[in-house]
């Protein structure tokens, strides 16, 4: 478990800081390469809106399998290293290749070019993030210090959003356009994961696992996870919430565009104060979390997020310092949406393995990624084609109508899906007083075992 001393700060740290090169293909992947690819190499919407469909397709498929074998294989590699980190490296290679050629295409490439890297970036990305979930959610059996380590965790990968989004916003000035700062962007990437990793690979250890823990076929794994009720309501919850985040995140270079008629350098300021704003708002919900259970600081983050975007559609062409208040106001409710949930699912692998007697923590994240690429792939399957069904398309000039479907897709859809949220994540079971209940059992038990095999 996380040691409570000097060093267990500095074992957050290094746990926390490669994620920082997790989150830098964030913007690249959800805002800039679509419309890269459907507007500068000339795919079309619903073309890249397929590819990107079929390539996260084929990645959610990956994600069970990743974390079954994270959390029940025994090979000898895993002995010595670890059950995480070798699949963690192998993620790593794919990732690298996977970032080269999908931030640096060609101006002829297809929608099948597309999609087989982004399914291989995609599937890099996946062998690194679910062994790597799993392993932070197993340092700490606290349930306040969970959400300590996962603000770590996501405050890096905010900072790595960040740092993404300020490289095209500086880039615009020096005349370099959003394609070659993609491209930047990857390379930046690859230099700064390969010695964060190599430090996280080697001075940070796995926990062992627990000695309640038994080992069980991938499908009967997958199979006994329908039971756990609090794991359901928190993915439907997680689900409808990152589709709620993932269509204004998909449409954004288009209404700030089209609707507020925004240039290239206001654009990347405002997607850099967004991502900045998030950060700024980690401390405050990670304090918050210390004093109120967990579900009910997520709700009312997502509740603020609500009563801010309703106010979009009000907006007209040239209102940039109003979107900018906006911006500012849920930036900080995407803290929440970073460090809260995953806190929760750790607290959530806990009762499984009370329940089940089985470790499937990164079973139970893969699940957690699949919900979250399901709901990125989701967002742009909805709100491109459905743009092209209203009229609208990026190749011709826009009508009145045209904007208001833009602007009412953009706001008013993740308004109403966050209220579904809402309404789900508000009943979450699980607590702090609860979730004390649990680590007393689990303590009991493990004892009891431990007398058992010692007999």
């Amino acid at each position: 478990m996380l040691e409570k001393e000097d060093n267990g700060f500095r074992q957050c740290l290094r746990y926390g800081f490669p994620a920082l090169v997790l989150g830098m293909p964030t913007l690249p992947l959800l805002i800039h390469l679509p419309i890269l690819y459907a507007e500068k190499i000339g795919l079309g919407l619903s073309a890249t809106g397929i590819a990107i469909f079929v390539a996260r397709l084929i990645d959610i498929f990956t994600d069970p399998l990743i974390g079954s074998l994270s959390d029940q294989t025994d090979t000898l590699a895993q002995r010595k290293w670890g059950r995480r980190k070798p699949i963690i490296l192998i993620g790593g290679i794919l990732g690298i290749l996977g970032t080269i050629f999908l931030l640096n295409p060609a101006t002829d490439v297809g929608s099948i070019y597309l999609a087989l890297w982004a399914t291989i970036l995609y599937l890099g990305w996946t062998m690194i993030n679910i062994p790597y979930l799993a392993w932070g959610a197993a340092l700490s059996d606290s349930y306040n210090e969970r959400t300590k380590i996962t603000s770590f965790r996501e405050g890096f990968m905010l900072a790595g959003i960040m740092l993404a989004g300020a490289i095209p916003a500086l880039s615009s000035t020096r005349g370099i356009n959003e394609q070659q700062s993609m491209a930047l962007i990857g390379w930046i990437m690859i230099c700064l994961g390969v010695p964060l990793f190599t430090v996280l690979l080697t001075s940070v250890k796995e926990p062992p696992v627990s000695q309640l823990h038994q080992t069980e076929k991938p499908f009967s794994a997958i199979m006994g996870i329908r039971a756990n009720t609090p794991f359901v309501s928190l993915l439907v919850g997680w689900i409808i919430n990152g589709i709620a985040n993932g269509i204004p995140a998909a449409l954004f270079i288009l209404y700030l565009k089209h609707v507020l008629g925004a240039n290239e350098l206001e654009r990347g300021l405002l997607t850099l104060c967004y991502f900045l704003a998030a950060v700024t708002g980690v401390p405050i919900w990670l304090w918050l979390s210390q004093h109120i259970d967990k579900h009910k600081i997520w709700s009312w983050a997502m509740g603020l997020s609500c009563l801010t975007f309703a106010w979009v559609p009000l907006l007209e062409n040239g209102d940039i310092t109003v979107f900018f208040i906006i911006t500012i106001l849920t930036g900080i409710t995407l803290g929440a949406d970073m460090i809260l949930p995953p806190s929760m699912q750790a607290d959530i692998a806990e009762f499984e393995l009370v329940r089940s007697g089985h470790d499937r923590t990164g079973l139970l994240f893969s699940f957690w990624s699949m919900a979250t690429k399901l709901a990125l792939a989701l967002s742009i399957l909805i709100a491109f084609p459905l743009l092209e069904v209203f009229g609208f398309s990026t190749n011709k000039p826009q009508i009145e109508n045209n904007l208001t479907a833009l602007s009412l897709m953009y706001s008013i859809v993740p308004v109403a899906l966050k209220i579904i949220s809402i309404l789900i994540i508000s009943r979450h079971p699980l607590n702090a007083a609860k979730q004390n209940i649990i680590r007393r059992q689990i303590i009991r038990l493990e004892k009891r075992t431990m007398k058992n095999v010692t007999k």
